[in-house]
């Protein structure tokens, strides 16, 4: 199998490194550099740059807004945006809802969202995980009820990110209680302004309010917003969820944190000498450089061999990647804490105006807790264990 990329593509490389290096603001560059958190604001105006330039949704079909790039040049674009470091188009729009509507919704749904996902006309979160049912989805309890022309949302999500941004939201349901729990479950788009929703942030340890409980009390919801069939809905969510842990990789962002601990290793002094200088460190900074190259070319062969497993059948290998994507995801953190110590302790939420602009210690431990995240989120590593003992290995 060929991974090294034809002179086209290194062109198309430069392409893209130039775009972003004149097209992003410097002042949002260096908030994604230092941890700090991007407004949103910052997200939509990003997204519409991408968007005019016609590469807001690359991977989509290009019937429907997407570029026809080969598998190799989506590859290219996502890490090099990555790396730049660029906020990514929003994912629950981009990643997840839209090739969900684009695959499996009905011409109406189309022609309405996916223009308006595009541009961020319309943002998007994410009602999946429910107390008690996280990592164990299928077990939801929230219900959507049939009544005339309608659905009645009843229950409750929680860690659903960046809803009190949202203009809507797409949810699994329970709408048949009497089957199976990987049965019985629909796909329903849910508009965030409709009555009986109540968005309730949960603060962060850093301060933030990344993440939200979303209740609905007899939510009325027009029965055309199920996406493709009644109780289909299991099936969309692991299609969806397929997408998700290929960008959970994120081989280009992990690049990114490398070349940060590096200098932030050269200003840091160990003893008589900077810190990069000391050999224990750069060991373990060299052996996560090594897994984290083995990741990448694991992500190659994947990009590689994309259209073996056929529509809606993402690869298993995808898991894979989730799974030491996120664990080096995390032990960059730990890395970045080894080389932030004592500097870390002086604490402050952002915006109160001590942790701005020159304050490069100052996000490195909340990032750090933040990160023991990544491990649960898009299915536990141990789910995706038991995804790859089944699947990839046959056992």
């Amino acid at each position: 199998m060929d991974l090294s990329f034809n002179p086209e593509e290194v062109a198309f490389r430069e392409e893209v490194r130039t775009f972003f290096r004149e097209s992003l603001d410097p002042v949002v560059r260096k908030k994604l550099q230092e941890g700090h958190h991007t407004s949103k604001d910052d997200l939509v105006n990003w997204q519409r740059t991408l968007n005019k330039k016609g590469w807001a949704v690359p991977h989509w079909p290009t019937e429907y807004g997407g570029t026809g790039w080969s598998a190799a040049k989506q590859y290219i674009f996502l890490e090099e945006l990555q790396k730049t470091p660029a906020p990514p188009p929003l994912p629950f729009g981009v990643n997840m809802v839209g090739p969900v509507i684009y695959t499996f919704g009905n011409e109406q749904q189309k022609k309405h969202f996916l223009p308006r996902i595009a541009n961020m006309d319309d943002w998007w979160c994410q009602g999946f995980s429910e107390p008690g049912s996280g990592s164990d989805l299928a077990s939801l309890k929230t219900t959507a009820k049939k009544k005339g022309d309608t659905w009645i949302v009843n229950g409750q999500k929680t860690w659903t990110t960046l809803a009190q941004h949202a203009d809507w939201i797409f949810c699994l349901c329970r709408t048949d209680p009497d089957a199976k729990k990987q049965s019985g479950i629909s796909f329903i788009l849910i508009d965030m302004k409709s009555k009986g929703i109540t968005v309730r942030p949960i603060q962060t340890i850093d301060g933030g309010v990344e993440v939200n409980e979303v209740f609905f009390d007899d939510v009325v919801v027009p029965a055309e917003n199920i996406v493709g069939e009644e109780n289909k809905g299991w099936d969309y969510a692991k299609f969806l969820l397929g997408n998700e842990r290929v960008n959970i990789a994120r081989v280009g962002m992990s690049k990114e944190r490398i070349r940060r601990i590096k200098e932030l290793a050269g200003m840091v002094m160990s003893g008589d000498k900077p810190l990069i200088e000391d050999p224990q460190f750069r060991q373990k900074l060299a052996a996560t450089e090594i897994e984290l190259k083995a990741l990448e070319l694991t992500q190659m062969r994947v990009v590689a061999a994309e259209g073996k497993h056929g529509k809606g059948k993402p690869d298993p290998a995808s898991s894979i990647l989730k799974i030491k994507g996120s664990e080096i995801q995390q032990t960059l953190t730990e890395l970045l804490l080894e080389v932030t110590g004592p500097f870390a302790l002086p604490f402050a939420p952002e915006g109160d105006g001590r942790n701005e602009e020159g304050d490069w210690a100052s996000p490195i431990a909340p990032g750090y807790f933040n990160y023991r995240k990544v491990s649960i989120y898009g299915g536990s590593n141990e789910i995706q264990r038991n995804i790859i003992a089944k699947a990839v290995l046959g056992l």
